[in-house]
């Protein structure tokens, strides 16, 4: 699990940062991505929780609502802009690891798919990408 770690940051390429408020990070993986998204030359635009998509809880079968943490566009190697939502979460609460599981993580688990699986259908209604990062992805060769 993530080091505990919650703040404002603070963006030093305001042109990127296409968010209507102050970017707030709520572990130290959302604040590497945030820096990755601030000073990343390919990232042309970012913003911090700015989407909303509706989804049903599978457990209560309520309707709620689904933020995810990052909205990026940024240019591939071929020049193409691409806009993803993207998600930053820890990679025990991303997959089934095994029948071992405990119920709570396994149950976690479940809830992000019901909101990924959304975020997904929502993204392709818009022509956006979804995109769960984890800690692997973060700290292998730099976020991404």
């Amino acid at each position: 699990m993530a080091k505990f770690h919650k703040g404002k940051f603070t963006v030093k390429n305001p042109k990127k940062f296409v968010g209507s408020k102050s970017p707030t990070f709520r572990s130290s993986w959302e604040s590497a991505f945030m820096q990755f998204c601030d000073t990343h030359p390919s990232v042309v635009k970012w913003a911090s929780e700015c989407v909303k998509i509706p989804y049903i809880h599978p457990f209560t079968g309520k309707q709620t609502n689904y933020v995810p943490d990052f909205l990026v566009q940024y240019q591939d190697k071929s020049g193409k802009l691409i806009t993803e939502l993207v998600e930053i979460k820890p990679k025990n609460q991303s997959i089934i690891e095994s029948k071992n599981q405990n119920r709570r993580l396994a149950e976690t688990v479940a809830i992000n798919h019901a909101k990924w699986e959304q975020a997904m259908r929502w993204c392709k209604q818009n022509g956006l990408r979804f995109r769960v990062v984890t800690e692997e992805d973060i700290f292998r060769s730099g976020a991404r």
